[in-house]
């Protein structure tokens, strides 16, 4: 039972504990799955029950949990699929919208490394970049920095703020590092098994009592 809007520009971000309907909540949107009920809108216009392709030509792209880069593909090669097959462009139009993505996730320099040589830390950057190349009004970002240090951390928060000021895109975020979300996002939404339990912005969120029992935890005494 979620009722979620995004605005244009803003940086959402999507927290709660395991098993509360983030992933659920990307998966339904994107339309891998279909709900039990309601309506999903872009734009004004309903796109619910559309096909998860169709949806990222619309506007809507995704990173995953688990890095799901192609291994086999150079870095550049990884992103045009994103530009190809989720924004309809051809050749110098489609490498030219990787390229442009790989600028902004600062990995240029590797675009024709080979992305099973990469670190995992670059291989994320790489989902984020594959997702923008499609041009989206919004991209769904799942955990993009699970299993990342506190300085690959901080580029990665420097490329989701870049993506919404050069880029304009909105984006709905799902994180476990609730600082990196409590320092970057416009609001916060919190989920509690598949419930909206509170929304507001980042010092609101933090002084909740119902997040604060559901997830955060008390501060030691």
């Amino acid at each position: 039972d979620v009722d979620l809007n995004l605005e244009e520009r803003q940086i959402v971000g999507l927290i709660g504990p395991n098993g509360a309907g983030k992933s659920t909540l990307f998966n339904v949107i994107t339309s891998i799955y279909r709900p039990d009920a309601g309506d999903i809108y872009l734009r004004g216009n309903n796109i619910t029950g559309h096909s998860p392709h169709k949806i990222c030509r619309l506007g809507i792209s995704r990173t995953f949990q688990l890095v799901k880069t192609f291994l086999s593909m150079t870095a550049l090669e990884n992103v045009m699929v994103g530009s190809i097959y989720g924004n309809g462009l051809r050749g110098k139009k489609a490498r030219g919208s990787a390229l442009e993505a790989l600028e902004l996730v600062e990995l240029t320099d590797k675009r024709d490394v080979i992305t099973a040589h990469m670190t995992l830390s670059d291989r994320r950057l790489l989902e984020v970049a594959r997702a923008l190349a499609s041009k989206p009004l919004v991209a769904l970002l799942d955990e993009p920095m699970a299993g990342l240090n506190p300085s690959e951390i901080m580029k990665m928060m420097q490329v989701i703020n870049r993506a919404r000021e050069e880029k304009d895109v909105a984006v709905l975020w799902v994180e476990h590092k609730v600082d990196a979300i409590f320092h970057l996002c416009d609001r916060v939404v919190v989920l509690d098994y598949g419930r909206k339990i509170a929304e507001g912005n980042p010092e609101q969120i933090a002084k909740n009592s119902k997040v604060i029992e559901a997830y955060l935890g008390k501060a030691p005494a």
